[in-house]
């Protein structure tokens, strides 16, 4: 299934896309829920961040690929031994078609396109095999990079964390196999990323398992999976799409900080 979060008439809420419709949902998302026999056409809603988030947790270094090309800033140019994982706050979080906002005086800021699990029910010290059962669906993710803060900083607070650095959407799919998901990443209709989730250092589930080892993720958590390849700076007046086969294209434009969001 296809679950939207939208906005129609003034008002928020979640669905279900089917084909070029949504149908309203009453109730919780991850709970008791039922949904409506009215649909709307999707051409008529304005689709929202599939939700806002808890917690937000992002894997570092998660692809050989992006070892290999020296983008890991971990110190040697080598895969991780262990997940290393840091937190993205969710106030980063924005929606499909909602502007990456470059901060002043950030330097090189990079695209990330990535894979992410949305947490469906509450995780503690869980197993590789047991993970996936507590992960409700998936969504498109751009963990967005300030380069100059990250290698300068000492933590990646505002590197990782700046105000529409999180990128998600546009719709939770349920039912895939996280383990074989062709993803796509497009600068400016360009594709500069691609690769398989096959090809992660980490899985899911063990970045799920590893995670609630240390922490309790609720619903609604996100788990960011890593990015593939070589990632290049985005400029004010780019366009950055991340699409994920049985997901959807996460589109974003970029703009500079002086733009006026609204």
């Amino acid at each position: 299934m296809l679950f939207a979060r939208f906005l129609h008439d003034g008002r928020q809420s979640y669905g279900v896309v089917e084909g070029e419709r949504v149908r309203p949902l009453r109730g919780d998302i991850f709970g008791r829920h039922r949904v409506g026999r009215d649909s709307i056409p999707l051409a008529a809603v304005r689709l929202l961040a599939p939700l806002r988030p808890g917690s937000i947790l992002a894997a570092a270094v998660n692809y050989p690929s992006h070892v290999a090309s020296g983008g890991a800033v971990l110190g040697e140019a080598r895969a991780p031994e262990k997940p290393e994982l840091f937190l993205k706050p969710p106030s980063a979080v924005i929606g499909p078609e909602e502007p990456i906002v470059l901060p002043p005086d950030a330097g090189r800021v990079d695209y990330e396109g990535e894979l992410v699990a949305v947490i469906g029910q509450p995780c503690r010290r869980v197993s590789p095999a047991q993970a996936l059962e507590f992960v409700f669906g998936y969504t498109c993710g751009n963990d967005v990079s300030a380069r100059h803060w990250q290698r300068g900083d000492l933590q990646w607070w505002r590197a990782k964390g700046s105000d529409t650095f999180a990128p998600i959407g546009p719709l939770i799919a349920t039912g895939l196999d996280p383990a074989g998901l062709e993803l796509r990443t497009r600068l400016n209709g360009r594709e500069v990323q691609r690769a398989s989730t096959s090809s992660l250092i980490f899985s899911l589930a063990e970045l799920v398992s590893f995670a609630s080892h240390a922490i309790t993720l609720q619903p609604g958590d996100l788990v960011f999976t890593g990015t593939p390849g070589e990632t290049a700076a985005l400029s004010a007046g780019d366009v950055v799409e991340v699409e994920i086969e049985g997901i959807g294209v996460l589109r974003n434009p970029v703009v500079g900080p002086d733009a006026t969001v609204g």
